[in-house]
């Protein structure tokens, strides 16, 4: 399906005044009964995410962790059954695993000889189980089941996902009988940085090159596109494709992609891989419409 930038904008918007909860994002499925639920959750979290790269800063300031810590203290003491932390995080608008991660510090800090490594905090953070005190140890795990953006179950179920879709983008590699060379291989021939398939022959996509294939399981907005392009994109260009090439860059998507011209490339480029056919409507070239596909349907990109 075809997600335009005004209906992209109108989500976000939304976002802005809805705090990161389950119930939110019921309430948005209900307010954008069109759009997908995993479309909503993966624009959902990103535009959480970019809310707390801008306010990290103030939640972390030694007064705002004291207060927070005396804060959760006061709370269990009166009642250590309920959701403390959770409803600490939910009111200073801050991701419950994140919350949790600060009075763990704190208390580790309290309580023990030695400030706490980040490799036990984040061991205590993926098995409450290891917390010595088990008031704590249900109040992070009460934060890390009711985070849906950040922690480390989030963070195992993105991989999962990651994985998932490499696995499938491999299949249908096979499937069209291409030559190719995966990441593992690629680290075993000393590449340092790789996208997930490089093509040893590289085939042309309705008149376009296609050198190199990279999946990305995650909604594409603006703001991802230039991360990606900075950290990965144009290193990969600059290896792996010919000076010559009149279209150096192609990115599969296998999840929601986000269509934008990128600096220096201004045409378009649809794919399939393997299944289902854009509709002649589907194929304009309008630069305001972001693609959000699943699996094998076709996605756009933009060189």
């Amino acid at each position: 399906m075809i997600l335009t930038k005004a209906q992209y904008d109108e989500i976000a918007q939304c976002l802005v005044s809805v705090p990161p909860t389950r119930q939110s994002l019921r309430k948005l499925k209900q307010r954008f009964p069109s759009q997908s639920q995993a479309t909503l959750l993966s624009i959902f979290s990103q535009e959480y995410q970019k809310h707390i790269k801008r306010t990290h800063a103030k939640h972390h300031t030694s007064e705002a962790i004291e207060s927070y810590y005396q804060r959760y203290l006061n709370g269990v003491e009166e009642n250590g059954a309920a959701p403390v932390l959770l409803e600490l995080a939910n009111e200073v608008e801050y991701a419950p695993s994140l919350m949790a991660r600060i009075i763990l510090e704190r208390f580790l800090q309290e309580h023990e000889e030695a400030p706490p490594s980040k490799s036990v905090i984040n061991s205590m953070l993926r098995d409450p189980s290891q917390i010595p005190d088990g008031v704590l140890a249900n109040q992070v795990y009460q934060c890390i089941v009711n985070d849906c953006c950040y922690g480390p179950l989030v963070d195992c179920i993105k991989h999962a996902i990651g994985h998932e879709h490499e696995v499938l983008l491999r299949d249908l590699l096979l499937e069209k009988n291409l030559s190719f060379l995966d990441e593992d291989q690629l680290r075993a021939r000393g590449y340092d940085k790789t996208p997930d398939f490089i093509l040893q022959v590289p085939v042309a996509v309705e008149g376009h090159i296609i050198h190199w294939i990279e999946s990305k399981a995650s909604f594409g907005d603006e703001c991802s596109h230039h991360a990606y392009l900075h950290d990965q994109f144009w290193s990969y260009w600059n290896r792996l494709c010919s000076k010559a090439d009149s279209d150096p860059l192609k990115l599969v998507g296998t999840s929601w992609v986000f269509a934008v011209p990128l600096p220096g490339h201004q045409s378009h480029t649809t794919w399939q891989f393997p299944t289902g056919k854009p509709s002649k409507d589907d194929r304009s070239r309008d630069d305001r419409v972001i693609s959000s596909t699943r699996g094998g349907d076709w996605g756009r990109g933009v060189l």
